[in-house]
């Protein structure tokens, strides 16, 4: 069973955080559905998410159309898009340990729920809807740019991890290399069928794993691209 965070331990995450939110808020913003749903049917942090999710596009959208007068709305849409995604959220969370607070119900616990992109993400956007609410707008811009100021350095990283194939093949082809060629094998029976994709591009080869074919590809092809681009 999932306890609520400690004091000291949330206390922690709050001065990674560099932001005074109020404690019920966090809490909330804390609180998977999966643990909403095991006590009680209490309330969960979507509702801040939805929140922090509006701030989030608004605060990166400003910061990138006033950095960058070179790109046209493509490439900022392209780039906000990269930076504000799953996986880059994703990563942001992985760095202040967002995962060690989260409170998810048994099941979500056992499955590594912890370290799912998707929750990740989710709940960080919901500490910035709480920040909103605790801090106003004002701290809640500065903490979406503190979080994401890394990620602007190199959004290609995290534009690939939207749409891996997509990103390989655009690569490639800037580079000279040979199309991307992907073989796949499958292991396991039916009903837990395991899938091994290789993809081989120039001299760089690489694997990934994944429970249906394209989801190994996609791996597969992601690792390809952080060699192939010096990223690995």
């Amino acid at each position: 069973m999932d306890e609520p965070t400690a004091a000291p331990t949330r206390s922690a995450l709050a001065e990674k955080l560099g932001v005074d939110i109020d404690a019920g808020l966090f809490s909330l913003a804390l609180t998977h559905r999966s643990y909403a749903y095991e006590h009680g049917q209490i309330p969960h942090n979507e509702r801040l998410e939805f929140l922090g999710d509006s701030i989030l596009g608004q605060a990166v959208t400003v910061r990138l159309f006033t950095q960058h007068p070179e790109l046209d709305e493509g490439a900022l849409a392209k780039r906000r898009a990269s930076v504000v995604s799953t996986v880059a959220l994703a990563v942001v969370a992985r760095r202040i340990d967002l995962g060690a607070h989260i409170l998810l119900g048994r099941g979500e616990n056992l499955t590594g729920g912890r370290d799912k992109d998707s929750i990740l993400a989710d709940t960080l956007e919901a500490i910035i809807g709480a920040t909103y609410l605790s801090a106003g707008p004002d701290a809640a811009t500065a903490l979406v740019l503190r979080l994401i100021e890394p990620l602007l350095d190199d959004p290609d990283r995290y534009g690939a991890a939207m749409d891996p194939k997509t990103s390989l093949q655009e690569l490639a082809a800037h580079t000279g290399a040979a199309a991307p060629l992907y073989t796949v094998v499958s292991t396991g029976p039916d009903h837990d069928r395991r899938f091994t994709a290789t993809v081989t591009v120039g001299a760089v080869s690489a694997q990934g794993t994944g429970t249906s074919k394209k989801h190994a590809e996609a791996a597969a092809a992601l690792s390809a691209w952080r060699t192939l681009s010096g990223r690995a």
